[in-house]
């Protein structure tokens, strides 16, 4: 990659492009010679699909082959307005006569052009498809064995629903121990027993702590299974024996004689009937026997009918059952495994973008003023009308608006208003300003506005404010004025006085009236008041706020900058400086409700809904919104508004006009300034008054020769501006003097002309607004409009008389609310020039790309707001493009300099709603011209290969997405609006535009595969778009095509990228891959082949061959692209496994494929996963990551079966080819490597060691990453999904064709996999998934915020309460206290380990809830329902079509072994109880099917079973024992069967063994829900009819008292389950006891050997191995197998002789030991003492094997077998050496007398 680093050096300097452009192209070409997936070339898909025809037309799921017709079409929608009338007038556009009006109209009133993708909805991620049924709507709740309460009282009812219910009570003392121990140890305790008897006609008697029989039974004793009853006074007083038949005797004592006598009847009379009834079965039974030998001739009828014949209604179901019937009944109900997937669960729609709007009106935070009264303390009745009563004495005005405190302005339009009631407004009806009838009702001829009528658009009393930015600090300001009378403290003094205030009214209305009448239509200021308007910058209305008091207008602060100090001022508490105006104010501020109507913009027009009546109309107020660009939006209405703001007029020095004090400005628009011009009605009027007027005058100041003017006046500009239109103010002197005694001229003196003032509106054909200072002018002559120059005023000749030389003396300030004309230079000047052009004027060379790149200089807001007509104008002028490159370059810069302007301010949405809904590619001009699109790709490869522009390349990457989508509409509309659509798409697009789009592509590529780490973001972002694009192009165009450029797109990438760049890759596939004919796209069809080659390679289809990737081309490198990841680092395996399982969900939940024959073909698409899994099958089912099933021999109890999923037995392995870097395997199936027991054993910090070793691995650089690193939990689960739902949905026929062309081995692993998917997917409890809630996120998760990693203090917690529990820590006595603790602690901890999996699903960004916890058990246990039943549905159908194999060697064949471990597997991993119904019906179908593998031969596979069903039959749920239990009783009666129903020894002897072992495990919980299942058994015997007449119930009976007395004899060992050594003593005891019966023997010495490693006493389980081993060797020496029997381990241990009491007679019977046991058994012991450091006694053992190893010539096991004797002897004379080896001593001791006693009775 040398080139490549070279390149990137290069790439930040500038130089030629020429250059660059060639290390680009060898950067490139170097880069792809690195070895990578292999390139296949795609098929010619469009040539394929004409080919083969005939073939998909005719395939009944033809849907899944062929694009549906019409996937694109263009729809118009009409533009949604607010207002009823467009807002553009109707003849606008005839009226305008520049280019930029005339687009900004077109723009306003045009409709959306929208391309539809008729699929659009299946394009995206599965949270993005229409069906929103991802989660079922009512979650089936699941119950397991697990989540039932383990302190749950047992219901002991079970056991007094006996049939006589309880015969006797009452207090007893009990011997504690059984009869192994001398009598003189025993202690007895007090209990309260009852005798009561059971259903199937047995005596039980229970004892319990006292009377209460709720808690669990603390021991029974049945009496089926006692044979006499015998006092012993010896003992204690009133001590008695009962004695049962294995010879042991339980020693009870009464508390008195009576009670004692009593006792004994009643023992006595129940043990006589026992035996009687027992001689008379005996009887029976021999006669039934003879009879049925005698008629039958010793056939055995078929087991099914036998059961059909069977009375007992459970027989006679399962008699029933057939394979097609339990699939039906798996079938009932089922759920999509994808519905519990955390991602599905949680539908995050973070990552997903919103839907695009079309562009609306900006909606700020909106409120509506509703203004009721104002009122002075001067009232007076002043009409005849009683109802108006008392008013003010003279007119007042209110005007509104908001200022901003915060950033110091106005921020709205004034709103007016005019609350005089009607006979105060009366008193202006003489003027002839206000001469408009004041009536309400409207005249016939009344004149409209936008439709609605002009009298009720008059007197508006609601005005609705809107601000863009809440905050605190704006203020609603309301202006008072009045009708011009003299000074501000003269007109208020009269207002303010307390005297007589009746007189003062009177007085001042007489006066108001003479005023009215002659100055009604001028104003003056009179008072201010203020309120604030927000609570907070949320936009909360302040709605009890009140108005601040009416503050008298001070005449020298009237500004707006006065205004807003006054307010500042106001705010302080210590305002009481200005002078208030007793008044009321009744104004109310609200919300807008939702029902709001009768509302008008400000321009009147109607807004919807709004109703005929016309009543109680509202009027927005125009908001001045700063000119700040994170505030600007694209226009969307006409709307032509002019505000004028006269400031200040500076006349004190003039010396032209003798008068010049209370000066009136009168304002007037022009268009003309001829003589005889008039003024346009365009001004908007006060209320009261003509809505657009001609003139509008400002408020005037008394005696004030230097005025100041806060008035805005408003006007409605007209759609086509020139050179004439201007602004004319006038100047007034106003007389305010009333003369009584008026004469005829008195309106003639009320106004003196005093100078006029003018301002053109245009400048260069732009307005100007800035604020101006003009001269002022004592006349106006013709043409003045040519006096605005400077030069023109000092020139004598010119007609005007300048006031004061012509100095600036007249402020005026003008603001511009306009959607159709704009101020910025750069865009005007451009599109005059692009106007020019369209008249026809000739183009100058270089002239228009002068103007392209002024427009990067334009200002921003400006860009925003005209958004929409300056793109399509950049458009236009690029599809109008002659030959000139350049144009084309510049204009797509500007369209990019544009764009990313709009993405720096956040407003991209702008832009997305301009490409969906505006966005049209008009046709060029010229015949030959290309389309929109051809020259966009052009010009953007130019960009991205001219090197020197490193800025710009950087841009149009990073905001690609915006010329991809631009392409794609060009491309569609071009196609649908040619209607080239109908083509076949070879023929759509020329040939040249297919070479563009190529050398765009390879453009690109060196931009993202090179530059990734110089630019993340933009390399990132161009593959995403560019994904995203060459999406829509497989709707376009020719898919071959298509795929070739995605192909050559991903050669671009190599697999010695980093992390970052195979993100991308799997980005781009996935975005690809989501093409919502994704899966016409990889033709899901066979493609025939020729007849040599079908012959050869039959597996084409099933495996990712260079042909099925070529065939189905993009699942195939999808599948590729995943292998190869899979080798990869944990980031890249997460990502590639992310896109698979996202894309297998979205297919799960696709409505258009729901048909289980359509999901069937899309799952065979998926077949090379299989391969994939399998190939990785040592990662998947590592033995980090799982179990091996111990041999039938030791199976573990399920609490030890999860912990010990962590590793491996030695003996029997998941996978066959065994991995040599596991370490050795410990004799009890834990294995630790060797080289790292020392670090993993010595604290805690275990785990956290690990997970910072991964981090470290994980960031570290690729090169040196470990290629088969270990996949963890969330992997595995993910893939594991993905393969399930393969399984379920792919179709039997294609299922069995696949496996068919499997070896013996590969089948073994398949089966494997479905076993690590009950493991993987187990449920592990409510109380687990709470703890692994409750857990913090651990360090362990990189990247990946949905995996959940164990945090290792969390788990040393809960290890140390787990020890806690069963390592019993305090206990009394420890021998070796220290040693023992640590390594015995230590191994368990690491035991325990695999059972502290935590579930992946919930996501921990908030604390969790009981209510989450529940949620998130009920997810588990659907997820572990579906993932049992699938399995089942696998495993049954594979039992079915592999019969015949199964059935080989008697069914002892490795496939048999897997396939019954994966039955096991499911009872073992803890089902739920719907689960269990179907794992029981399916072992019911494999024990009929398949008798001989459990009863001939090795006795393994019943054993195992035996250990399992057992387990069950002590289950906390009902439903599961009574199950359990019926499959006990149907093994017995197929084993009774087989043997040609002469006895079911090999299930009797082996649910013996089982028991015992449970008991040894102390896993034989709930005795009462173990006493239930034998009776349910017992009761099977009774009532199972074609049984009646053979030996087969009594032996049951025979079996279940074997069970009892057993269960007795055991009885102890849940008293001492915390105490090891007790528990080993009583283990020893039993051991001893069964020295006749081997098998039984082996299973206590198997359980000690257990109970010692994990105590950490190795020297102790070391001799349990010998013994076991030497137990089977004297079986196989008096069976003639083995040359010595156990005297040749006496050198080894005295005590070994006691394994010489084996009995030649049934002990040996069906006894299965062969050599090869005992090989195992003996390289257990060397194990043993090697870990006991017994070193000395290994070469002893040593000599027994080496003669069988030498004998089967083994030479690679004797190379390690003397391998390890040197390293015992080296270690003889090491520790020989440094004397550093501690071997225990033990002592037994006893103690004796009766003080000693009670201390004993803690033990």
């Amino acid at each position: 990659m040398s080139e490549v680093r070279k390149f990137t050096k290069r790439l930040s300097k500038p130089g030629t492009a020429a250059e660059l452009r060639q290390s680009v192209s060898e950067a490139v070409r170097s880069s792809f010679v690195l070895e990578k997936t292999k390139v296949v070339e795609p098929l010619d898909y469009e040539n394929v699909i004409l080919q083969r025809k005939v073939q998909i037309y005719s395939d009944p799921l033809r849907d899944l082959l062929i694009f549906p017709i019409e996937d694109v079409s263009i729809s118009v929608i009409g533009r949604q307005r607010r207002t009823v009338q467009s807002t553009v007038p109707e003849d606008a556009l005839n009226k305008a006569q520049s280019l930029f009006v005339k687009e900004c109209i077109k723009t306003y009133s045009s409709d959306w052009h929208v391309v539809n993708y008729k699929y659009e909805e299946y394009s995206g991620d599965f949270r993005m498809l229409p069906c929103k049924s991802f989660r079922p709507d009512k979650i089936p709740s699941h119950v397991f064995e697990i989540d039932e309460d383990f302190e749950k009282d047992e219901d002991s009812s079970s056991l007094c629903s006996q049939k006589g219910g309880v015969i006797k009570q009452g207090w007893l003392h009990r011997a504690n121990v059984n009869s192994t121990i001398t009598v003189t140890m025993k202690v007895f305790k007090r209990r309260y027993f009852y005798l009561s008897q059971l259903t199937d006609g047995s005596y039980i008697l229970n004892s319990y702590k006292d009377e209460k029989i709720s808690k669990e039974s603390k021991g029974c004793i049945f009496l089926d299974a006692c044979n006499d009853v015998v006092q012993c006074p010896k003992m204690r007083r009133y001590a008695f024996e009962l004695k049962t038949i294995d010879k042991y005797s339980h020693y009870l004592a009464a508390e008195t004689e009576q009670e004692m006598e009593e006792w004994l009847v009643t023992l006595r009379k129940i043990i006589q009937s026992n035996t009687e009834s027992l001689v008379q079965e005996k009887k029976d039974t021999v006669e039934s026997v003879q009879d049925d030998e005698s008629s039958t001739q010793g056939k055995s009828e078929n087991i099914l009918e036998s059961l059909e014949r069977s009375m007992h209604p459970e027989l006679m179901k399962y008699g029933r059952e057939t394979d097609q019937l339990n699939k039906l009944s798996r079938n009932d109900g089922r759920q999509n495994l994808f519905s519990f997937d955390p991602e599905v669960q949680r539908l995050d729609f973070s990552g997903i973008e919103p839907d695009v709007k079309p562009f609306e009106e900006k909606c700020s935070r909106r409120f509506v003023v509703c203004c009721q009264d104002f009122s002075l303390n001067l009232l007076a009745q002043l009409s005849d009308r009683s109802e108006e009563g008392p008013t003010n004495v003279e007119p007042f005005f209110l005007s509104f608006a908001l200022f901003d405190l915060k950033n110091n302005c106005k921020i709205s339009a004034d709103f007016h208003v005019d609350l005089n009631p009607p006979s105060v407004r009366d008193m202006l009806l003489d003027n002839s300003a206000s001469g408009v009838e004041g009536t309400k009702g409207r005249s016939p001829g009344e004149s409209l506005v936008h439709g609605v009528p002009e009298s009720c658009l008059r007197y508006i009393k609601r005005g609705v404010f809107s601000v863009t930015d809440p905050h605190v600090e704006i203020f609603l300001v309301a202006r008072v004025e009045k009708v011009l009378q003299g000074s501000i403290t003269h007109c208020a003094e009269p207002y303010m006085k307390n005297s007589d205030p009746g007189k003062t009214a009177q007085k001042v209305h007489k006066v108001a009236k003479q005023v009215c009448s002659r100055l009604g239509q001028y104003r003056m200021p009179f008072g201010w008041a203020a309120r604030p308007v927000f609570k907070d910058s949320q936009g909360t209305l302040d709605a009890e706020g009140k108005f601040s008091p009416l503050y008298k207008q001070d005449s020298s602060k009237l500004s707006n900058e006065d205004m807003l100090k006054l307010l500042a001022e106001y705010k302080k508490p210590e305002k009481t400086k200005l002078q208030v105006i007793p008044a009321q104010l009744n104004i109310i501020i609200k919300d807008i409700p939702l029902d709001f109507t009768n509302c008008v913009t400000a321009s009147y027009i109607p807004i919807k809904p709004f109703e005929k009546s016309c009543e109680d109309i509202a009027v927005e107020v125009e908001e001045l919104v700063p000119e700040v660009a994170k505030y600007c939006y694209p226009f969307t209405v006409y709307k032509n508004h002019l505000y004028v703001y006269p400031l200040h007029l500076k006349y004190e020095n003039q010396k032209v006009f003798a008068k010049a004090r209370n000066i009136a400005v009168c304002v007037e628009f022009r268009d003309s300034d001829e003589a005889d011009a008039r003024p346009l009605k365009c001004i908007y009027g006060k209320p009261g008054g003509h809505l657009l007027t001609t003139d509008a005058y400002a408020a005037v100041l008394h005696h004030n020769q230097s005025p100041e003017f806060y008035d805005e006046i408003k006007i409605e500009l007209p759609i086509h501006l020139h050179q004439k239109h201007h602004l004319l103010f006038t100047f007034y002197h106003v007389s305010c003097e009333i003369n009584t005694k008026a004469t005829s001229k008195k309106q003639d003196t009320v106004e003196t002309q005093v100078g006029y003032a003018w301002v053109p509106l245009l400048k260069d054909g732009r307005i100007v607004t800035l604020e101006r200072h003009l001269p002022v002018s004592s006349n106006l002559p013709p043409g003045y409009l040519g006096l605005g120059d400077t030069e023109s005023r000092k020139q004598p000749s010119v007609d005007a008389k300048w006031v004061d030389g012509a100095k600036p003396l007249f402020k005026v300030r003008i603001h511009l609310d306009s959607t159709i004309y704009t101020q910025d230079m750069h865009l005007h000047k451009f599109f005059q020039y692009c106007q020019l052009v369209q008249a026809g004027a000739k183009e100058v060379p270089g002239e228009l790309v002068k103007y392209l790149k002024c427009l990067h200089a334009m200002e921003i807001q400006v860009m925003i707001q005209f958004l929409p007509v300056i793109l399509m104008q950049l458009f236009r002028v690029l599809t109008n493009v002659t030959q000139e490159d350049e144009v084309a370059v510049n204009c797509t810069m500007v369209l990019l300099h544009i764009v990313s302007k709009c993405h720096e301010e956040g407003l991209d949405h702008y832009l997305r709603s301009f490409i969906k809904y505006v966005f049209r590619a008009e046709k060029p001009s010229g015949t030959q011209a290309k389309m929109t699109h051809e020259i966009l790709v052009l010009s953007m490869a130019t960009i991205l290969k001219q090197s020197a522009d490193f800025l710009a390349i950087n841009k149009l990457l990073k905001y690609s997405w915006f010329f991809f989508e631009a392409l794609a509409k060009s491309m569609a509309m071009y196609l649908l609006e040619e209607n080239k659509i109908k083509l076949p798409r070879g023929q759509r697009f020329p040939d040249s535009y297919q070479h563009a789009l190529h050398s765009l592509l390879l453009a690109i590529i060196p931009h993202v595969t090179i530059r990734y780490n110089e630019i993340p973001e933009e390399s990132r972002n161009v593959n995403f778009s560019l994904a995203n694009f060459l999406k829509r192009c497989l709707t376009f165009m020719d898919r071959g095509f298509v795929f070739n450029l995605i192909n050559d797109y991903i050669s671009g990438f190599s697999p010695k990228d980093p992390k970052l760049l195979v993100e991308y890759k799997f980005e781009f596939l996935q975005t690809i891959c989501n093409h919502e004919h994704y899966i016409p796209l990889n033709l899901p069809m066979t493609f025939s082949k020729p007849k040599l080659q079908r012959v050869q390679d039959v597996n084409l289809e099933y495996s990712l061959t260079d042909e099925y990737c070529r065939h189905h081309f993009l699942v195939g490198m999808l599948l590729r692209e995943a292998s190869v990841a899979l080798q990869d680092n944990y980031d890249i395996r997460y990502t590639a496994i992310s896109v698979l399982k996202n894309l297998l969900i979205k297919h799960a939940f696709d409505n258009r494929y729901q048909h289980k024959n359509q999901q069937a073909k899309i799952a065979q698409l998926y077949l090379p996963l299989f391969g994939l899994l399998l190939e990785n099958l040592q990662r998947v089912a590592s033995r980090e990551a799982l179990y091996s099933c111990a041999a039938a021999s030791s199976p573990a109890s399920r609490d030890e079966f999860i912990c010990s999923f962590a590793s491996p037995s030695n003996r029997s392995s998941l996978i066959a080819d065994k991995d040599p870097a596991c370490g050795a395997a410990l004799p009890n199936g834990h294995a630790i490597k060797r080289e790292d027991s020392k670090g993993s054993l010595n604290s805690e910090g275990a785990t956290s060691s690990l997970d910072q070793s991964e981090n470290i691995r994980r960031s570290s650089t690729r090169s040196s990453v470990s290629h088969c690193s270990r996949l963890d939990q969330f992997e595995i689960r993910t893939l594991l999904m993905c393969y399930l739902y393969i399984v379920k949905m792919i179709s039997e026929d294609t299922l069995l064709a696949y496996w068919n062309k499997f070896s013996p081995q590969e089948l073994i692993n398949v089966l494997v996999l479905l076993e690590v998917c009950l493991f993987h997917f187990r449920y592990v409890g409510k109380r687990n998934i709470a703890s692994s809630c409750m857990r913090p996120p651990g360090p362990g998760a990189p990247g990946c915020p949905r995996r959940l990693a164990v945090s290792p203090a969390a788990g040393c917690r809960v290890h140390d309460a787990w020890l806690s529990k069963h390592t019993g820590t305090d206990r009394k006595s420890q021998t070796m206290p220290a040693l023992r603790s640590r390594a015995g602690g230590m191994q368990v901890r690491l035991q325990h380990l695999g059972s502290l999996e935590t579930s992946f699903t919930l996501n921990h960004n908030a604390g969790t809830s009981e209510a989450d916890i529940v949620h998130q058990a009920l997810l588990e246990g659907n997820i572990a329902t579906e993932v049992c039943l699938t399995v089942l549905d696998t495993i049954s159908f594979f039992t079915q079509s592999f019969k015949t194999q199964l059935l080989s060697n008697d069914g002892h064949n490795p496939l048999m072994k897997k396939v019954f471990d994966i039955h096991l597997a499911f009872l073992k991993n803890g089902q739920s109880e719907a689960a269990l119904k179907h794992v029981f019906a399916s072992l019911r179908a494999f024990i009929s099917k398949f008798p001989s593998a459990f009863f001939k031969g090795r006795v393994n596979m019943c054993a195992a079973l035996c250990y399992e069903i057992l387990k069950c039959c002590t289950s906390k749920v009902s439903s599961t024992r009574n199950e359990a239990s019926a499959l006990l009783y149907l093994l017995m009666r197929n084993n009774f069967e087989f043997t040609k129903r002469r006895t079911f020894l090999r299930t009797h002897l082996q649910i013996i063994i089982a028991v015992s072992q449970l008991i040894a495990d102390v896993a034989l919980s709930g005795g009462t829900r173990f006493q239930d299942s034998l009776l349910i058994i017992n009761n099977f015997a009774n009532s199972d009819r074609p049984m009646k007449a053979t030996a087969f119930p009594s032996e049951v009976k025979d079996l279940t008292k074997r069970i009892r007395t057993v269960l007795m004899a055991t009885a102890q060992m849940k008293e001492h389950e915390k105490d090891p050594e007790m528990l080993i003593d009583l283990q020893y005891s039993l051991a001893k006891s069964y020295a006749s019966t081997p098998e039984l023997r082996k299973t206590w010495l198997d359980s000690m050997a257990k109970i010692h490693v994990k105590n950490g006493d190795f020297s102790e389980a070391a001799m349990c191995y010998v013994h076991v081993a030497a137990l089977v060797a004297e079986f196989l020496h008096r069976k003639k197998l083995f040359p010595s029997g156990c005297t040749a381990f006496r050198k080894i241990t005295p005590n070994i002789d006691e394994e010489g009491a084996m009995k030649e007679d049934g002990g040996m019977m069906d006894v299965h030991y062969s050599e090869e046991v005992l090989v195992e058994l003996l390289e257990q012991c060397v194990d043993g003492l090697w870990k006991a450091e017994r070193y000395e006694t290994i070469s002893e053992v040593s000599k027994l094997i080496i003669p069988i190893y030498e004998k089967r010539r083994e030479f690679e096991k004797l190379t390690q077998l003397y391998r390890t004797l040197h390293g015992a002897y080296a270690k003889i004379l090491e520790v020989m050496h440094t004397r550093k080896r501690l071997l225990g001593t033990f002592f037994r001791v006893a103690f004796y007398g009766q003080t000693i006693a009670a201390p004993f009775d803690v033990l």
